[in-house]
């Protein structure tokens, strides 16, 4: 069974991938010296399209995902874990490690950072922007993978929507930690996180029951209000490169 869940996420990766790539061929690329609104309006519509083509290939119903480790939760003081919750973590930490060497340590991560400050200057000093934006929605496409797969493992079920509501808390917490900034978007996923959980309890306990877990999503969309208000380069600041 293992065995199988891993053919099944390495094959989910791979698709994602080469889905993504020509995504970014297809629909963005084309917009690349455009104005702003126009890969903005883009960047809303695809996910709705991919939304409903998942619909009309595996239909709307809710379909069941296999559980591969016990259900037996732990108990830490107050605090309750499962097995489950604790792969997601030790995953998304082995990700985050990968992603960061990936991105700081390797030809196509400083390739990645030099066509992020500047596609022109970079493509002068023998980068090719395009190759690196197509690499770059690939490996963003395998995380998403991977994401997909421990949040359907942690929930047990999955669905053509599911990934709507994680994207814009994917987005909220990178804005809220430092847009262009991983440590921060690490911070800033943990703190909303926090945020949601500590808020909807008080709100359950506030309200005898009647409004809790249910509410939870609000609390995203309140930091993010919040936020782009008071300091829009989020608490660590957004990475500009320093000039001569």
């Amino acid at each position: 069974t293992w065995l199988i869940l891993l053919a099944a996420t390495v094959a989910g990766c791979v698709v994602a991938a080469v889905l993504n790539i020509v995504i970014e061929k297809v629909a963005y690329r084309p917009l690349r010296n455009a104005p702003r609104l126009a890969p903005l309006i883009t960047a809303i519509g695809m996910p709705i399209l991919l939304q409903a083509l998942a619909m009309v290939i595996w239909k709307p119903n809710v379909k069941s995902f296999p559980s591969m480790l016990p259900t037996d939760p732990y108990f830490i003081g107050e605090a309750v874990i499962t097995p489950t919750q604790i792969m997601i973590l030790v995953v998304t930490v082995m990700s985050l490690a990968v992603l960061m060497y990936i991105v700081h340590y390797t030809r196509i991560g400083r390739a990645m950072r030099a066509t992020a400050e500047n596609p022109r200057v970079a493509a002068l000093m023998g980068v090719k922007p395009d190759a690196v934006i197509s690499a770059t929605f690939a490996i963003g496409a395998v995380l998403a993978a991977i994401a997909g797969v421990m949040y359907a493992s942690n929930y047990g079920t999955a669905q053509h929507f599911m990934g709507f509501l994680p994207g814009l808390k994917a987005f909220t917490a990178a804005v809220f930690g430092g847009i262009g900034h991983l440590a921060g978007a690490v911070v800033g996923g943990v703190l909303l996180g926090l945020i949601e959980a500590i808020g909807s309890g008080y709100l359950g306990t506030l309200t005898g029951g009647l409004l809790g877990s249910h509410y939870a999503d609000i609390f995203a969309f309140i930091v993010l209000i919040i936020v782009l208000t008071l300091r829009p380069s989020g608490l660590l600041g957004e990475r500009v490169a320093d000039r001569a």
